[in-house]
């Protein structure tokens, strides 16, 4: 079976990235070929990965870092097979065993109220002071907005009881 003719260009993208890097220990350059929306335009970008349905490291931008789109999933597919300091570094050997989803943020907005919330359909963010959590949308088990905001601040270090701000995102997520 070909991954690769299943996946998504963005999902491509990454795991060429991976493997180059696995391979050369240097980014892969930007490939010439690309829809104006991966060369042209900026945005924040997560990619995450999965073994057997179990994450294996996820890395991203709620901000744009790189030139472009494509630049951004280079780099962060790269972080996610390397370095997430929740797991050892990606092996060659487990490169076509990995399902791989790259998420395409829009910028975040600021909200005033939890009832703008939908953990279906916006990822959020957290943040107190210089302390942020950030959490992707439609993940499994979280089914309300308050429990979405609970595993964000947890992340983020934010102690019960301190003042937040929420913003909110969607995704594009690709496969």
């Amino acid at each position: 079976m070909n991954k690769k003719r299943e996946e998504s260009i963005p999902v491509q993208l990454a795991r060429e990235s991976i493997i180059c890097y696995l391979k050369t220990n240097r980014m892969m350059k930007q490939p010439e070929h690309l829809s104006a929306e991966l060369a042209q335009n900026q945005a924040g970008v997560f990619v995450s990965l999965k073994k057997n349905g179990h994450l294996r490291g996820c890395i991203g931008t709620f901000m744009p870092t790189q030139n472009n789109i494509a630049l951004e999933i280079i780099e962060n597919a790269v972080s996610a097979a390397t370095r997430d300091p929740r797991f050892p570094p990606v092996t060659m050997e487990e490169v076509d065993f990995l399902s791989i989803s790259v998420d395409i943020l829009s910028p975040p907005e600021e909200v005033d109220d939890i009832s703008h919330l939908d953990p279906q359909k916006y990822g959020i963010i957290v943040s107190s002071g210089f302390k942020k959590g950030l959490l992707l949308p439609n993940l499994e088990g979280v089914d309300s907005a308050e429990y979405q905001i609970e595993i964000a601040k947890r992340k983020a270090g934010i102690f019960p009881g301190e003042k937040i701000q929420l913003s909110r995102f969607e995704v594009k997520r690709y496969y």
